[in-house]
């Protein structure tokens, strides 16, 4: 049996999502996690990424399991895709395994998928490997943090996390079961890194109560609360305190209507008989007997909030003495969106609170303080920062470097691709891959090639040129001046000849190609291609994708 195991990340080190990690011992290997990510705007019609998971091809005799931690999107999102190329089991807790069948559904995948259902403290064998989920608190429920163990070592992936001893909802963070590992050794942490530059301990859940119950003893008319469909603690706290100021509450957006169905189905969400309230008898209640929770809080175009924001949803729009609470925090790459959103809110005569203003969102990542009580716990090692950005990775790195005593050289700073190989005494990255990442049409499930997004980048950068020339089929001579249609390229000084000498140098192009290429349609292409690109790059410094058509009459 091999003393030795693999960490390859597949995503999540050094950006913000796709968090997706696979463990390799001897033949076999388990994938933690499979999470999607969401483009900036500039990917031009792709609407979320995934790992391009292409590169597990090659292990594909070895896979054994995918485990999840949690049920946010950054970890389970592109789940349907691994399982549509590779048929795996899942270990996951009940509410996450609720949310990925509601996933596996609409991909036509629920049938086909063997699913597990795990216990916090429970421990699970697959092949060589043997793991524990051991109960980490967030700012969703049902979280794991993995205790995974091969013949060549334990080593602990805290998922995402904080150190909240009083949850709202669920089982807080298990240090006693972290702490029985630290005692009986631990080669290495993987270990959230979100907010490592934070200093001090992440509020509990529970924090915001104080803020929601100051905010709804103010507010005079309709309170709208847009929120993660995932936070199951922020919308209990919701619901307490809608019941506590007589106020019904009314669920909007198909994430939270069947978020909130699942988390009541199981038993996580306490729902007070007769609380909720259908979209009809909203119109019987007077404003200030209503709250909307909602989705929306990202500034999507598609969401609830937005549409009652820049016109309506299904008859209802933000107006004057509305109070608009954004219970979120701001995903990296959605503050434009965000801003725009938030013009909107205030020209139509709402009030927003966020967490600038007060206490209504608190994060569910580790402070300083939370990962030193992590790493006390679990005494690996190494400690490998793991989710986030690599500003957040290098200063998790400092912090337990300087505060907690670690070398240089027990702090390990990988990146997606890398193969970390780690024994009882060494950590040595052997070999690295390029993974890359795949775009995903949502509306459609469709993958998108990242050559396509490219293509698009570079028309959108650049334009596009399409000359088209017509030529004798009997003689390959040029029948009368190339037409060139010009789209989206900034000409030369604002230059009215700019197309006529794309003319001509198309023209010229065909006038001196050889007779085999005037014979062969692709080559007399290539060559138009090729002479034109030479001309406006050396104009313009542009370079516009060009698309010659060669007629032959």
């Amino acid at each position: 049996m091999s003393n030795t195991f693999e960490i390859i990340p597949l995503g999540g080190i050094g950006e913000f999502g796709m968090n997706c990690m696979a463990v390799r011992h001897a033949d076999e290997m388990i994938i933690v996690d499979a999470g999607m990510g969401f483009p900036e705007e500039s990917v031009y019609g792709a609407d979320i990424s995934i790992p391009n998971f292409e590169f597990l091809e090659d292990y594909r005799d070895d896979l054994t399991a995918i485990i999840l931690t949690h049920a946010h999107e950054d970890h389970l999102g592109a789940l349907p895709y691994l399982l549509k190329r590779f048929n795996l089991p899942v270990y996951a807790s009940h509410f996450t395994l609720a949310l990925a069948e509601s996933k596996l559904e609409e991909h036509e995948l629920l049938g086909d998928v063997l699913l597990h259902r795990v216990e916090g403290r429970e421990t699970v064998e697959i092949g060589s490997f043997q793991i524990e989920f051991i109960s980490v608190a967030h700012s969703l429920i049902d979280c794991y943090a993995l205790a995974i163990t091969t013949p060549a070592g334990t080593i602990i992936h805290t998922g995402d996390y904080k150190a909240d001893e009083t949850p709202v909802i669920g089982e807080p963070i298990d240090l006693r079961s972290l702490r029985r590992y630290g005692q009986e050794g631990v080669l290495a942490l993987l270990s959230d890194s979100t907010n490592a530059s934070v200093a001090g301990r992440t509020p509990s859940e529970r924090a915001v109560t104080p803020a929601f119950e100051e905010l709804f003893a103010q507010a005079e008319g309709r309170i709208i609360v847009a929120s993660f469909a995932s936070s199951i603690q922020r919308i209990q706290i919701v619901l307490d305190v809608a019941q506590q100021f007589d106020r019904r509450v009314c669920v909007l957006g198909r994430s939270m209507q069947k978020n909130v169905e699942i988390a009541e189905r199981l038993g996580y969400l306490d729902v007070p008989d007769k609380l909720l309230v259908g979209l009809n008898e909203v119109k019987r209640l007077d404003d200030d007997e209503i709250v909307f929770l909602i989705t929306g809080s990202q500034g999507e175009p598609r969401a609830v909030l937005a549409q009652m924001a820049t016109g309506s949803y299904k008859g209802l729009m933000i107006g004057d003495g509305d109070t608009v609470v954004l219970s979120a925090r701001v995903i990296p790459g959605n503050e434009r969106a965000i801003s725009r959103l938030v013009g909107e809110i205030y020209k139509r005569g709402g009030n927003i609170i966020d967490a600038n203003r007060r206490l209504v969102h608190v994060s569910g990542h580790a402070y300083q303080d939370d990962i030193r009580i992590m790493t006390e716990a679990v005494r690996p090692h190494f400690v490998i920062p793991i989710h986030g950005e690599y500003r957040m990775l290098y200063r998790h790195k400092e912090f337990v470097k300087n505060h907690l005593g670690f070398r240089e050289d027990q702090v390990l700073l990988i990146e997606n691709g890398d193969v970390l190989e780690l024994d009882g005494e060494r950590a040595t990255i052997i070999a690295h891959h390029e993974i890359g990442q795949t775009f995903i049409d949502e509306s459609g499930y469709e993958e998108i090639d990242s050559e396509i997004v490219k293509q698009r980048k570079h028309l959108a950068y650049d334009g596009v040129v399409a000359p088209v020339v017509t030529i004798s089929e009997e003689t390959g001579a040029l029948e009368g001046l190339p037409e060139v249609v010009v789209n989206g390229l900034l000409t030369t000084n604002g230059s009215s000849n700019f197309v006529q000498e794309l003319q001509r140098i198309a023209a010229e192009a065909v006038e001196t190609a050889s007779s085999a290429e005037r014979r062969d349609a692709s080559l007399l292409k290539e060559r138009v291609r090729v002479e034109l690109k030479r001309y406006i790059q050396k104009q313009t410094g542009a370079r516009p994708v060009i698309m010659p058509v060669v007629v032959q009459i």
